[in-house]
């Protein structure tokens, strides 16, 4: 069977998942990929010969949070020349791999390909829980403009799918049919890592912005922190800035007391797989970041914090233990279930 695989260019946690599911498909179907940007470098180089690279939408972010304006101007600016792009590149997929169904990650390139040639259409992505399901949680009132915004761009993006998958750790009830949940995509490293429990904490920062971010960690001086996103090589006496090296970074992950994050989905499915506990201060207006940092909180796996604060981080240190005995009884099997649920879908299409 012929597939069409899309996936955004924005942030690389679809990349990477897509790998997993991509390496799965070939061993029975024929999968040609759409991306763009640094997903697109990173897909084309696992796979040569199956990446096409499109015109992608971008979020712009403006003091450690997401900018509606700035993000809305840059689409206007590049609208028309990618819209150009995208419609040679859909030209030339038409004349060289005609696909039978469509799997989109939150794309939506792949997505109006598969609606203008009436193709079936699976999404597997984690964000369509807060559009597809009734969240458990509760959403404070200087979020739920955020909350309302994210449902209908969510609700917009790629509607009447044949089937959701929603790759998640927590399973809110559903409210749509055609709806399925499966658990986080793991990479192989990840399922392979050897779990300890050591003394550091891993911090991953993504925003530069938090400038207070190591003076904050310095004021704990009895932990230890290891701290990646800066790609710096320097201790501050407490503190170690890390360059990035993915190997280093599973170890250091897999042999952590601890994890202190933002809200991305990747770090903290990966996280809760290895049974550890995490402090999660989400970027702000990112309400799919909120539901993670919430949901972490609701099932007792760790903190959401409002605000990045010493004493937020000495709170969530303070129960680590409970959150260790609470998060210990995650089970998952890897990708199995996954892989399964996967082909069941695709059979029956």
């Amino acid at each position: 069977m012929k597939i069409l695989y899309g996936v955004p260019g924005e942030g690389m946690g679809h990349a990477t998942r897509s790998k997993v599911i991509i390496s799965h498909l070939l061993k029975n179907h024929d999968v040609k990929i759409v991306s763009s940007s640094r997903a697109y470098d990173f897909l084309n180089k696992n796979f040569p010969g199956r990446a096409v690279k499109i015109e992608g939408f971008h979020i712009a972010y403006k003091d450690g949070s997401v900018s509606k304006m700035k993000t809305f101007n840059e689409t206007l600016k590049s609208g028309p020349k990618n819209l150009w792009e995208n419609f040679n590149k859909y030209r030339e997929i038409v004349k060289v791999f005609m696909p039978d169904i469509i799997i989109s990650d939150f794309e939506s390139f792949s997505y109006y390909f598969g609606k203008y040639h009436k193709l079936p259409i699976v999404s597997i992505d984690n964000m369509q829980v807060i559009d597809r399901c009734r969240l458990e949680i509760k959403i404070p009132d200087d979020e739920k403009l955020n909350y309302t915004i994210a449902k209908n761009i969510i609700r917009l993006k790629v509607p009447n799918c044949r089937y959701y998958l929603v790759t998640t750790f927590f399973h809110p009830p559903v409210v749509k049919e055609n709806t399925g949940f499966i658990p986080p995509i793991l990479r192989d490293d990840i399922i392979q890592a050897k779990t300890t429990c050591e003394d550091h904490i891993v911090v991953y920062q993504t925003s530069t912005s938090q400038t207070n971010l190591i003076k904050i960690l310095q004021n704990l001086p009895k932990e230890k922190f290891h701290v990646y996103g800066f790609n710096h090589d320097k201790k501050f006496d407490n503190v170690e800035l890390k360059p990035f090296s993915e190997e280093n970074f599973i170890h250091d992950l897999a042999s952590a007391k601890a994890v202190i994050s933002n809200g991305g989905f990747s770090l903290i499915s990966e996280s809760v797989y290895l049974k550890k506990p995490v402090c999660s201060f989400p970027i702000q207006k990112q309400f799919e970041q909120f539901v993670n940092a919430a949901y972490i909180d609701f099932m007792g796996y760790g903190k959401h914090l409002r605000e990045f604060t010493g004493e937020g981080i000495k709170a969530f240190l303070y129960d680590v233990k409970k959150f260790q005995n609470k998060i210990s009884n995650y089970k998952q099997d890897g990708n199995k279930e996954t892989f399964a649920r996967l082909d069941e879908v695709i059979g029956n299409l």
